[in-house]
Parts: structure tokens; sequence; C-alpha cells
């Protein structure tokens, strides 16, 4: 019987991204940093032209035909991702810059009416920087405490300490749905089965999740789902928060300007409807319409034969890998994405990184954005293989060749 993975033809897909063909330092290019940033295909990139090559225009405010035509096309956008994720509506749907900038919405705006002090807001162990200094930052402002959910030596959440934690203090948690820096994916609906249990609403870090895993929002549970769209093959500079509606309503502007009001004098403002009311100024309209045509070509893809071609690549690349004299994987949970961060005796991760780059062979090394996961794992950095589903296990061949080299070099 074939799988979703036996039908997956990944050089097919190669050949709709053009960078993948170039070369680095004289070597065919091997990008495994895609839990930074995806390469586009053509029909991304051709989708961003077309925009600016023939209906270039503001939107909302205009009558001609040229701002009608963009104005739609940014609309349909917006429903191409209400779909993607099976949000209940187009309104609840709001275009932001990124990942981060819906976390700092939601922290502005949610956050600064609902949280107050002595209150808590509940983080795990294994969050991006972009999860947890926003709410640092509310709970300094509000005299709130920041609680941490602690990870066991797998890099898994321990439900029993969260448990633990839930209590009438509790005013928001917010978790990532599969970890940047060691691969983790998290068990979401049980986070958020927990969390209505208690009445306490979730916001969850999708970044690294709508690559790889089919995201529904309304079968997750959650309140608040945010994510970026050069994870997914679109382009930087766009993403998107969905929000309930109810939570959303409720809300204030967290910024003013243009298009996010019904009518302005200096004695009142009136703000628009959703979700208007927090897209304030131009917005990224070429962006929208390139991050829809990414979900697009991820759609005709299939998640289910993206995952599991992905999969094969991370059990490929954990087995091999693991061959390696002094290579320590730094994080092993039972469920994870397509992601390998891991340390090799005496040798700094910077410098596997550049010596690997010299191979044609891109990986990140540092922290990821992920201090307390380094810390809870008691090393300063790790070197991180992160694969898409252009990528094949001949390219793992090579980074396990580059490594070889480097170990030999440092022996």
């Amino acid at each position: 019987m074939k799988t979703a993975a036996d039908t997956f033809d990944v050089m097919k897909i190669r050949e709709d991204f053009p960078i993948l063909h170039r070369e680095v330092h004289r070597k065919p290019l091997v990008y495994l940093d895609n839990a930074a940033t995806t390469q586009k295909p053509r029909q991304v990139i051709d989708a961003v032209s077309a925009y600016y090559s023939e209906i270039n225009s503001n939107i909302h405010r205009g009558v001609h035909y040229l701002s009608e035509k963009a104005t739609h096309a940014y609309e349909e956008a917006r429903k191409t991702v209400q779909h993607f994720i099976n949000a209940p509506s187009p309104e609840e749907i709001i275009f932001v810059r990124g990942t981060t900038e819906g976390i700092n919405l939601v922290a502005s705006s949610y956050g600064r009416q609902n949280i107050g002090e002595g209150d808590e807001i509940i983080v795990s162990a294994m969050e991006h920087h972009s999860n947890i200094v926003p709410w640092q930052m509310l709970c300094e402002e509000k005299k709130a405490k920041l609680c941490v959910i602690p990870i066991n030596d797998e890099g898994e959440i321990i439900f029993e300490e969260f448990e633990k934690m839930l209590g009438k203090r509790t005013k928001l948690i917010a978790v990532t749905h599969v970890s940047n820096a060691i691969g983790t994916v998290n068990e979401i609906k049980k986070i958020t089965a927990m969390a209505q249990q208690a009445g306490v609403p979730v916001l969850v870090d999708g970044a690294q999740a709508v690559p790889h895993l089919k995201t529904d929002v309304q079968n997750l549970g959650c309140d608040f789902y945010v994510f970026s769209g050069h994870k997914i093959y679109g382009p930087t500079g766009i993403g998107v928060l969905y929000g309930r509606r109810k939570l959303l309503e409720r809300m204030p502007p967290w910024q003013g300007g243009g298009d996010m009001i019904l009518s302005v004098t200096f004695d009142k403002t009136v703000f628009n409807a959703l979700p208007y009311k927090f897209e304030a100024g131009t917005p990224h309209i070429a962006g929208a319409t390139g991050l829809a045509a990414a979900l697009d070509y991820v759609s005709r893809t299939g998640l289910e034969k993206i995952s599991g071609h992905e999969q094969q690549l991370l059990s490929y690349a954990t087995e091999k890998l693991l061959l390696l004299k002094g290579l320590r994987i730094i994080g092993t949970a039972k469920h994870k994405a397509a992601v390998v961060s891991f340390v090799i005796e005496g040798i700094h991760p910077h410098d596997i990184g550049t010596l690997a780059d010299r191979e044609g062979v891109a990986i990140r090394t540092g922290h990821h954005c992920a201090q307390p996961v380094m810390e809870r794992f008691h090393v300063p950095a790790t070197s991180r293989a992160s694969f898409a589903f252009y990528n094949t296990t001949g390219e793992i061949d090579v980074l396990v060749s580059a490594l070889e080299k480097i170990i030999h070099l440092f022996s």
C-alpha cells in the first residue's frame, strides 16, 4: 500500500524554486535553514510581481479600476487564509507583519485590558523570544507574573506541572505549537482543553507549525493563533493573527491611523469594524497576495504528503547524524517537526556553521532566539538543520559529509 510520501515527487517540487539551483562557494546550494525562513516558489514570486506590474494601487479607498482590483485581491487573500486554517469567518483574520507583531498586538490590546496586578500569564520553557518578551513587558507594566511550564529532558511539556500552575490568577496562556529550536510538536488540544476548564484563553504561536502540519484553529480550540508568511514559502513582512470574534470585538485598536476608522473629528473617532479595526495604514498588499499564492501552492501539494516526506527526512537525518562521533541531538520528543538541533563535542556551533557553509550547506547556529531552551539543556548554542518539502536525503548526505570533514579537522 502506497503512503502519501511514496507519491511525493520532490524533484518536481524543486523545479518550482529558482534559488535551489544556484551555487554557493562553487558548490550546489544545500539549504537546510527552513525554520529561519523558507525559499519561495516561482508561483509566489510571480504573484508578487503580477501585483506590482498589473494592479498596484491602494485599497479600500479608491473607486477606480486598479484600486478595486487591488482591494479584491487583498480581501480574497484574507479568505484564502481563513480557509487554510479553518477559521469561522474572514473577519477573524487580521493581517500583520508577522508572528512577532501578532503576539505584540494581543499583548498590547487584549493584555492591557485584561491583565492586572497579581495576575499570571503562563508560557512554556521552549518559547521563542517573541512569545516571551512581549509578556515580560506586559507583566512589568501591570505588575503581573510570568509563569513558565518546565520541559523534560526530551524537550516535552511536563503537563503535571502545567496543571498545578493553572489557577484563579491565570489570565492567559501563550504557547508554541512547534518549537523552532528543538522541533517538539506540542499537544495544543490538551492544553486548550485544560485551559477551557479553567476559563483561560490560549494564544498559540504557529510560526513553525503551519508549514508542516494541517492547522485547524477550530479543532485546536485556541483563542488566538499567529503565524508568518515567510515560514510557509510566502513573502517576508506579512503574517496573520486569528482571534475569536467575541474577543477581537471587545479589544481596543492597538494602532491608530487610516482605514481603522469609520469617522474622525477632533472631538471623537469611531473605530472601524473587524478586521479593519486592527489594520491601521496601508497594509502589505503585495505580501498578502504572495501569502495567498503560497498557501494555495501548499494546499495543491497536500500537507499530508508534505508531512510524510518531511518525517522521512527527519528520520533519515536523525539516524545518519547519530553515527557521527561526539554528536548529540538536543530535543528528542516523541512528536517532532522536521528540525534537528545538535552539538558536537569540542566544536563550537558557529565553527560548524561557518565550515559547513564552505561546502554549500546552509544551517543555523546559535541560540535560535530561544535562550531559555539552551539554558535548560546546558549548552550555549546548537547547530540546527531544518527541513522543508523540497529537501532530499541526498542533501542530508551532503550535510553529513560536511560534518565528517569538520570533525576530522578538529580531531
